[in-house]
């Protein structure tokens, strides 16, 4: 469990990081001139909207192009840092769920012999209960992960088109911030690994406490007397 904590330090320092660098960068649309129509960008749910504008007479084509490309950058940077920050958050949680479960099974496992039945009834239901956790944390964070793909996929298109238009230092940003995202991904993602080895683990030690139970208590405690529940694969 330290390591756990550590690690969910570390990822938060991270987290703390990404938003600084994502909502650090001012809007890249200005008014400049007297313009024919309108040009602005407005927060909607949470991110730019971009609004259609018509050339002015001081800037040329290339250049409302890039400034758009500017704005489209910055509603992806959006896109991208709340996909990050909900994947990394749940894939936090699925480990803590994991590591709740393993803690439970070698208590249980340590009691062996030990507890009533009413007493092994209340184990079973908690541990049951914990598996279901465990999977619904891992379905949430499935679920953010593929979001967060596309994310990815969406800003290093935008990133190059923003090159190709001219707008190079939105370009650029844009690829630091992906790198940032998936740095954060990968911290979270060294958690969420390192708890599915020690649940493999525990596993592997269950068979051998039963085995060791099972020979040690004779045939009234055999295999057939360990609920199925328990003995389930997670």
């Amino acid at each position: 469990m330290a390591a756990l904590r550590r690690g969910a330090a570390y990822l938060g320092f991270l987290r703390t990081s990404a938003r600084t660098l994502f909502s650090s960068r001012k809007p890249a649309v200005r008014t400049a001139g007297r313009w024919r129509g309108v040009a602005s960008a407005a927060v909607v749910g949470g991110g730019l909207c971009a609004v259609p504008f018509r050339q002015v007479d001081e800037l040329s084509r290339d250049s409302l192009i890039r400034r758009a490309a500017s704005l489209v950058t910055d509603s992806s940077s959006t896109f991208l840092s709340q996909t990050t920050l909900a994947l990394t958050d749940a894939i936090t949680d699925y480990s803590k769920a994991v590591h709740t479960l393993i803690a439970l099974q070698k208590r249980y496992l340590a009691s062996l012999g030990k507890l009533t039945a009413a007493e092994e009834d209340s184990v079973w239901l908690v541990i049951i209960g914990q598996r279901a956790e465990v999977n619904d944390r891992q379905e949430e964070f499935k679920r953010f992960e593929s979001t967060w793909v596309s994310a990815v996929k969406l800003c290093e298109t935008v990133a190059e088109a923003a090159y190709v238009s001219g707008a190079e230092h939105a370009s650029v940003t844009i690829r630091m911030n992906i790198q940032v995202a998936r740095s954060l991904v990968e911290e979270a993602q060294k958690l969420s690994l390192d708890a599915d080895k020690k649940l493999a683990d525990t596993k592997v030690m269950e068979v051998e406490r039963m085995a060791q139970y099972a020979a040690s208590s004779g045939s009234s405690h055999d295999e057939e007397e360990i609920p199925d529940a328990y003995l389930r694969e997670d």
